[in-house]
């Protein structure tokens, strides 16, 4: 593998203090499309930035999550970093999360979890002193440090976001979906409108076998006025929306336009949305039900 193509290479090593925010962490660089380990035994560190480098691009940015689980292994992790560090391929980066005792604390009571390290008293204090004093080391070799006391899971998102990315934006997807619902509504919709209120071009002869994809039948349903009453309304409504999804670090949005069968005014709907949105937002566009092509009941 060239040079070039090692010093491409992102390792992010996640830990902290437990309640830190490692789950929301993990969960941004899944968002940004990083590879994703949690709970690496330090151990299994130089075996995987071994596979990672043979990789070449197919692994190139990576964040790994490591803590107390794997406490009787850190002297591994040390050992590991120091060699990556000499081999100068890629050097990881350690993300260390931490936030002060009282707030630790507060979050171990919202969650009712008890605290691996509370062995005696089995109070969250006992476990967060503990954790502490296990981790001063690799809190101390950390290049980046998070405070997250006051941080709502938005901010932390956003703050990591803006560190790693790569364009420095946050990532929101739109995702525009046609189905049609004797199929089944989808289940990872987060909005959806029912077109069949709008005229049916399965009635018309020559489009019943054709598709919303074809320049006829996305004609016959975009020249109605009840439909470009409905996109007008229903662009207004998104493109109010959107940006509050956004701010609130949502990842994506999942827009899926439902007629009967799901290959001819859902389909036409949902390119015209998708491709409306795309001036502004990363959009995809896809059409669950377009290839099911069994008879359609109205």
């Amino acid at each position: 593998m060239s040079t070039g193509a090692q010093n491409d290479s992102q390792i992010v090593i996640i830990t902290g203090m437990s309640g830190a925010g490692k789950t929301v962490a993990i969960q941004s660089f899944e968002d940004l499309g990083f590879f994703c380990v949690d709970n690496l035994p330090p151990t299994l560190l130089p075996k995987f930035l071994e596979l990672m480098k043979e990789s070449g691009n197919k692994m190139n940015k990576v964040a790994l999550v490591m803590d107390l689980r794997g406490r009787e292994f850190f002297e591994y992790l040390f050992k590991a970093l120091d060699e990556f560090v000499e081999d100068s391929w890629a050097t990881p980066q350690i993300l260390f999360l931490d936030a002060d005792n009282e707030t630790l604390v507060r979050r171990y009571k919202e969650t009712r979890r008890k605290h691996p390290l509370a062995v005696q008293t089995g109070l969250p204090l006992e476990g967060i002193e503990n954790e502490r004093l296990m981790l001063a080391e690799l809190k101390g070799r950390a290049q980046i440090l998070y405070n997250t006391s006051k941080m709502k899971p938005r901010e932390l998102r956003e703050k990591i976001i803006a560190e790693f990315s790569a364009n420095k934006q946050a990532v929101f997807t739109v995702n525009v979906m046609s189905f049609g619902f004797k199929h089944g509504i989808p289940i990872d919709a987060d909005l959806v409108f029912d077109v069949r209120f709008l005229p049916n071009p399965h009635y018309i002869d020559h489009m019943r076998e054709r598709t919303g994809l074809d320049n006829d039948v996305s004609t016959y349903v975009l020249k109605w006025t009840e439909t470009h009453k409905f996109l007008e309304k229903v662009t207004d409504l998104l493109s109010f929306m959107m940006p509050h999804y956004k701010r609130e670090g949502k990842a994506q949005l999942v827009i899926a336009i439902g007629c009967t069968g799901g290959q001819h005014r859902s389909v036409a709907l949902a390119e015209h949305i998708g491709h409306y949105f795309e001036k502004d937002y990363h959009t995809r566009i896809s059409h669950r039900d377009i290839e099911k092509r069994k008879e359609i009941k109205p």
